[in-house]
């Protein structure tokens, strides 16, 4: 039985809250109000599926979360190569939180690569969990340790736990009757188990899982489950585990509703079905398989009950060809791809601009060029979304800049597709696409009303009184032209890629008329409806952070430490970034300095000195990996210095 819980004892990173004293014979239990743990192993260790499970299971808990998947761009990198590693980190708190976090506090190390790729980036104090097992002479020799790290005192500044996790595993196993290389595979449940007890994670839900996933091999099932329980077994009875942690729900971090965890790409899929619903249309998705897109459309393959229709192209052309085709037959149309895929689709974009359709082009950023790197993360495609195409082919831009954000900017991004009749980039990126947080659920009610009217008859009356429809006559507020049907009576009209005649739709090659339709379409995107920037100023500040995208979560992050210890910050972040915010020089003007951390070269700082004169500052990196808050608040607490 626990007593009452002590006065605080806080550590040196602050995250120690409290302690419960056990009674004799039990174990101490330690409240903390946040963790970071990063599992890490070979890339056929399950990492992703361990991370996940953790993450499942914290979030029905109730805690804050953000999680940061790493995996080899190869489908099967060498085992045990320092290439081949794939970690999965997860930050998970009693408050409010926007980051994966900085370094880990706990490292689960499956094997000497998995040790060798992450020791830099844990702190002193840190908890090691070492699968020994893996600690052989060769497999320490394939990543240049010439004698083990577990003996030879260079992890003195850590809490080292060793654990056999594979020798544990297999006599947990002994009586399953699985060959042992089978009974090997589930080491990773011995070791979610383990931290399961360690952090007092729920176990239910990941029992339900292992018995669904493996419903078609029961003996597979009941040896991942039995794993899981071994672990957690270990946990509570081995003396190298003296203590157990609790952190307490996230009782004030979040409003009232019902909750799940999302992933970007999954909230992405999720606000696409939502947007069709609202609009009352089919989806149709044209999609070519690429990293990190491919999961919308592994998602919406799935949901065909809610009118939704996939096509997996052979390439990305005929994608967004599809996708295109569908938008003039009436549907909601959305194509999904990453970087490269952007390029081979720019001639279809630019089509779709001259057409003047409704198309929705879903952009996951990765690192480049060319395929670059692709399991990583990047935000170097908003010069290519901007202006990558031939010709005045102007088209909005939108981004999220969370995980769960990625619902609201899809339906966002197709309010202004249908109103404005025309593409729109929806730019995302790895980072929030395979990074997951905690969503409310929105009531049917909070979402917009995006119905279209489509053409019924004719819309125009020539000089001699007779009545027809003019396919580019405009709506004189959002300069869109009319959705016609193919098919609907008297609506027959002429498409292509050639210049239109205003107004009919006709071939034109005069060149007043050519000078009117570029200078309307650009004044079409110009004058689209978004709202004013916001700006977090508290205190009067004289520098102001502007960001974009997924950076949403390191500035915050970074500002709120600044502001913590007495500094004067501003902070605004970008939704839309084609047109932008009618308000945004005036803000930018406000400020002495004006700081812009981008994952690129500093694409967004371009075209703000371009559009506005502002003398802004970039801060950039480009290392395939997110901002590190404390990295911002540095660079951050410069700027204001200067």
């Amino acid at each position: 039985m626990t007593s009452q819980v002590s006065s605080p004892a806080e550590q040196a990173d602050g995250t120690v809250v409290g302690e419960q004293r056990t009674a004799a014979g039990t174990k101490d239990v330690r409240r903390l109000d946040r963790v970071i743990i990063r599992f890490a192993g070979d890339s056929g260790d399950g990492m992703q599926l361990t991370g996940d499970r953790f993450t499942s299971e914290t979030a029905s808990f109730g805690n804050d979360l953000s999680t940061l998947p790493n995996f080899p761009a190869e489908i099967r990198a060498p085992a045990g190569t320092l290439p081949g590693v794939s970690s999965f980190q997860l930050h998970f708190a009693d408050h409010d939180i926007l980051t994966p976090g900085d370094a880990p506090d706990v490292l689960v190390a499956m094997n000497p690569a998995a040790l060798k790729a992450n020791i830099g980036d844990l702190p002193r104090g840190a908890e090691i969990i070492v699968n020994t097992d893996e600690f052989t002479k060769r497999a320490m020799a394939k990543v240049g340790y010439g004698t083990s790290p577990l003996e030879d005192g260079s992890l003195e500044g850590y809490q080292v736990h060793p654990v056999p996790l594979t020798t544990l595993t297999l006599e947990a196993l002994k009586e399953s009757g699985l060959p042992r290389r089978d009974a090997e595979r589930s080491k990773n449940m011995f070791a979610l188990g383990l931290l399961s007890w360690m952090y007092h994670r729920p176990t239910e839900g990941t029992e339900r899982f292992l018995r669904a996933k493996f419903a078609k091999k029961p003996d597979i099932a009941a040896a991942n489950i039995a794993a899981f329980r071994a672990g957690w077994n270990f946990g509570e009875t081995t003396e190298d585990f003296a203590v157990s942690y609790e952190v307490a729900p996230a009782a004030t971090a979040f409003p009232p509703g019902t909750y799940r965890n999302i992933s970007g790409n999954l909230a992405l899929a999720y606000g696409l079905i939502a947007a069709s619903r609202q609009a009352d249309l089919p989806l149709f998705l044209g999609s070519y398989p690429i990293t990190p897109a491919s999961d919308i459309l592994h998602e919406l393959s799935r949901h065909k009950n809610f009118g939704v229709r996939t096509f997996q192209a052979e390439d990305e052309i005929a994608g967004i060809g599809a996708a295109l085709g569908a938008a003039f037959g009436g549907s909601l149309a959305v194509t999904t791809t990453s970087g490269p895929g952007v390029a081979l689709k720019s001639e279809t974009i630019g089509l779709a601009v001259s057409l003047e359709l409704p198309l929705l082009v879903v952009d996951i950023q990765r690192g480049g060029p060319s395929t670059g790197l692709p399991t990583k993360t990047e935000q170097a495609d908003l010069l290519q979304a901007m202006y990558g195409r031939n010709g005045e082919a102007p088209v909005p831009v939108v981004a999220p800049r969370t995980p769960a954000d990625c619902f609201d900017a899809a339906l966002e991004a197709a309010r202004i597709a249908l109103a404005y009749r025309t593409p729109v980039f929806l730019l995302s990126d790895g980072y929030l696409a395979n990074g997951s947080e905690p969503w409310r659920i929105p009531e049917l009610e909070e979402l917009p009303d995006l119905t279209v009217q489509f053409a019924q008859g004719p819309n125009h009356t020539t000089a001699d009184g007779a009545e027809v429809f003019w396919p580019y006559k405009r709506d004189p507020h959002t300069l869109a032209r009319p959705w016609a049907i193919p098919g609907t009576p008297g609506l027959e009209h002429r498409i292509g890629g050639i210049e239109k005649q205003d107004g009919t739709g006709n071939i034109s090659y005069d060149p007043a008329n050519h000078d009117f339709m570029v200078r309307t379409r650009q004044a079409k995107i110009d004058g689209i409806d978004v709202p004013d920037l916001d700006v977090d100023d508290p205190d009067g500040a004289r520098t102001l952070v502007l960001g974009w995208g997924s950076t949403y979560g390191p500035i915050t992050a970074a500002v709120r430490r600044i502001r913590k210890e007495g500094g004067r910050i501003a902070q605004a972040h970008l939704r839309h970034l084609n047109p932008f915010p009618r308000n945004l020089g005036e803000v930018l003007r406000g400020y002495d300095t004006v700081v812009i951390p981008e994952m690129n070269l500093g694409q967004l700082a371009t075209l703000i000195r371009a559009k506005y004169l502002v003398d802004a500052r970039s801060y950039n990196q480009v290392n395939g990996m997110p901002f590190k808050a404390e990295q911002l608040a540095a660079a951050l607490k410069e700027a204001i210095d200067d």
